[in-house]
Parts: structure tokens; C-alpha cells; sequence
């Protein structure tokens, strides 16, 4: 899978992991896509280091759309907890 399926696998699993878990987040369109490709590598290499199940590179794999959304989601679970309430406090 090249660059651009990566990004746009992130953008895509960035995009379900906000709707699995709605909410204000500070950030935009460009964050979502950040969130969702560096979440793809995490989900990816957390299966392959952890579960020791490696993703194939197939853009149309579960496993490949499972791992990205299921890093994307801890990621953006990080991503609240450290800016998430930034913009009430002020």
C-alpha cells in the first residue's frame, strides 16, 4: 500500500474513531487525518509487537481497517486527555 492509501486509511479510520466517540475536540480536519495514519502505524505495530498477529498491507483487509481504527481511537483518547478541556477552561 503506498503513501497516499495510507493517508487516506487514516483520514477514514481518523473520521470512524471520532464518530465511535463523539465529542469536542480541538482540531480540525487536518488533526483527524494525524490522528488516523499515526494510528494506523500504532494499531499496526501494537498487533505485530504485542498480539504477534502482523496486519497485511492490503488496503481492503479487516485486520488493516481494525488495527487502524482500534489506534486511532487510543490515540484520540490521548489526544482528549492532554487538550481535550482546553477550550472550556478559558
Amino acid at each position: 500500500m503506498g503513501i497516499i492509501g495510507w493517508i487516506v486509511l487514516g483520514l477514514l479510520a481518523g473520521a470512524i474513531a471520532k464518530v465511535i466517540l463523539p465529542g469536542r475536540d480541538p482540531g480540525g480536519l487536518i488533526v483527524t487525518t494525524l490522528i488516523g495514519i499515526v494510528g494506523a502505524f500504532l494499531g499496526g505495530w501494537l498487533s505485530a509487537k504485542l498480539l504477534d498477529k502482523p496486519i497485511p498491507h492490503d488496503f481492503f483487509d479487516g485486520k488493516t481497517w481494525l488495527a487502524a481504527i482500534g489506534g486511532s481511537l487510543v490515540l484520540l483518547i490521548f489526544y482528549r486527555l492532554l487538550f481535550g478541556d482546553s477550550r472550556a477552561r478559558r
